[in-house]
């Protein structure tokens, strides 16, 4: 596992943690959808970055 994967992993979990607590608090719909697909996009890249299929 490289460092820049294990950042955007970390990062896309953040993000999806900030997206559950803002779901929670019942805030706007488009920032909860926003910050959930930066967290979909910041762990696909990181997952991508792992050297498992080569």
């Amino acid at each position: 596992m490289t460092g820049l994967s294990a950042i955007l992993i970390f990062v896309g979990l953040f993000l999806a943690g900030g997206a559950i607590s803002f779901w929670k608090q019942k805030l706007p719909k488009g920032v909860v959808v926003l910050l959930a697909g930066a967290s979909v996009l910041a762990l696909l890249a990181g997952i991508l970055r792992l050297d498992w299929w080569s």
